[in-house]
């Protein structure tokens, strides 16, 4: 019982820690444009980092996360190791990478530790392979899917200030668009839409598999009907309301922060829980506490800030107008919303930096500080390895000591 207590307070810890670890994402585009000062810019990301509770209730990462080592071969006590190992490793390299500023993925620091200590114990049988696979891949997949999501919405944004019929047309397609994904995704089987409400219309709405698409269709539907009304704006009042815009916009994005990162915490945890009763607990039964606690924990991280961060993501990128603010921010959140989705565990570092690279790349390729972004894909190669092999010398060192 110690230990799993033990390893609750560490993961809690972690994901205190990668609160102010990625806060930089969720605020360094607000914060850079000015939007918002930094201690309002924490509080605002914060707020919606809690808000995501709420809203993703199929805890399909953390499921994802919880099945990166096999229980079959790795249980019980060897388990609680493993995932002890697994978590200081990722403490201490969200740590350093704080300090140095370099905006490192908590999200595979996390899962690569808790591999590489599987591993330890039982060699590469011990692990699942297509979670790891899934994860591996989307460190490219994330910040190209962002960047090219972003490249788009900033292009289209820059159309809409000219004069004419496209505008509209692009405007009208998008509204179909929406309509048409609505009509598919929308869970409307009045035997399942299980909530409170008694009108139907508001069990369609606020269903936990529905709510999270009406959201991310409401944020661009106000994007849309927004573009109509650029080409009768000066730049000066433009830029004002790009940057109201921006508070949506970043809202959205801390949403899909919260919802993706603090379900990785919520896998470990399930995880202890199973491996010290697995008669009592199960993944197909999350324990109520425990998304409660993981939502708290990475809001309060994020309020606590990662001003080291900001800086890197914020301006040594590429300088961001809330123009591009609100491109880049978009592009993030709709990433995060759709890999949630597919119970995808991505980075959030990843998606938000390769959608600044996107807005950055619409002026021209030279606005991007291509020197700064080769070292972060360095940091973010690096990170599964080295927490790998770090979180298997602990492992080891834990088997010799208990």
């Amino acid at each position: 019982m110690t230990l799993l207590i033990v390893i609750i307070a560490l993961a809690l810890i972690f994901d205190y820690i990668n609160g102010f670890h990625d806060a930089a994402n969720s605020i360094a585009t607000i914060v850079s444009t000015k939007v918002l000062t930094p201690g309002q810019a924490v509080i605002w990301a914060a707020l919606f980092n809690f808000v995501a509770f709420f809203i993703f209730k199929d805890h399909g990462v953390a499921n994802t996360i919880a099945k990166t080592v096999k229980p079959d071969i790795v249980s019980g006590q060897s388990m609680l190791l493993v995932i002890l190992a697994g978590l200081l490793s990722a403490i201490f390299w969200n740590l350093f990478t704080w300090w140095y500023g370099l905006p490192s993925s908590s999200s595979h620091a996390l899962i690569g530790a808790f591999a590489g200590a599987a591993i330890s114990f039982g060699g590469f049988n011990a692990i699942n392979s297509e979670p790891i696979i899934k994860t591996i891949s989307f460190i490219l997949l994330a910040p190209v899917i962002g960047m090219i999501v972003a490249f788009i919405i900033s292009l289209w944004f820059i159309h809409s200030f000219k004069k004419g019929w496209m505008p509209k047309i692009i405007a009208a397609f998008i509204f179909l668009l929406i309509a048409i994904f609505l009509k598919n995704n929308l869970e409307t089987d009045p035997e399942k839409l299980k909530t409170h409400f008694n009108s139907y219309l508001l069990r369609i709405i606020f269903h936990s598999s529905n709510f999270k698409w009406i959201l991310l269709s409401g944020i661009v539907f106000i994007m849309t009907v927004f573009t109509l009304f650029l080409n009768r704006l000066n730049a000066s009042k433009a830029n004002i309301w790009f940057k109201r815009l921006q508070l949506v916009s970043s809202a959205a994005f801390s949403i899909g922060h919260g919802g993706n990162d603090a379900q990785k915490v919520m896998g470990i945890i399930m995880a202890s829980l199973i491996a010290y009763n697995p008669t009592l607990y199960s993944l197909d039964n999350m324990v109520w506490w425990v998304p409660l606690a993981c939502y708290a924990a990475i809001a309060l991280g994020t309020v606590s800030g990662g001003w080291k961060i900001v800086k890197t993501m914020g301006t040594k990128i590429t300088k961001v107008t809330p123009f591009e603010g609100v491109a880049a921010e978009t592009a993030g959140a709709m990433t995060l919303f759709i890999t949630e989705s597919l119970k995808i565990p991505v980075s959030t570092t990843h998606t938000i930096t390769g959608s600044v690279i996107g807005v950055g790349a619409t002026k021209r390729l030279s606005a991007v500080r291509w020197g700064v972004t080769v070292n972060l894909l360095w940091a973010w190669v690096l990170t599964i390895p080295i927490n790998g092999l770090l979180a298997g010398f602990l492992y080891y060192l834990f088997h010799k000591l208990f």
